[in-house]
């Protein structure tokens, strides 16, 4: 299984990105997908996560209302539209995949290698 990520960068606080992950090696429309974050010095946070179909997705209360998640399972990706973007948004993101719902405790099975986003002030 493979999950590359990629469309990190830099940008100035109120910018935006979207983020991609290309998922290879596992039949995606049967897997959780999810986004996760890792800050300097902080814990590794689940951002957003979404079903199989798509229609059920949560997010972290910080991130609600800037940053949607969505999936094509026609081309195997996930993405991650981050919008208003903080200096606080600054980490690495991972993609990650599982058939378990993605929850805040969820440990996923696959994850991707991470894209960095800093987001300056």
């Amino acid at each position: 299984v493979q999950l590359q990520a990629s469309g990190g960068g830099s940008v100035q606080a109120g910018g935006s990105l979207r983020l991609s992950c290309a998922a290879s090696g596992l039949t995606f429309s049967t897997y959780n997908m999810g986004w996760f974050r890792q800050a300097p010095g902080k814990e590794r946070e689940l951002v957003g996560g979404i079903n199989r179909i798509g229609y059920s997705t949560y997010y972290a209360d910080s991130v609600k209302g800037r940053f949607t998640i969505s999936r094509n399972n026609a081309k195997n990706t996930v993405y991650l539209q981050m919008n208003s973007l903080k200096p606080e948004d600054t980490a690495v993101y991972y993609c990650a995949a599982d058939r378990i719902t993605m929850m805040p405790t969820t440990i996923p099975n696959y994850w991707g290698q991470g894209t960095l986003v800093t987001v300056s002030s």
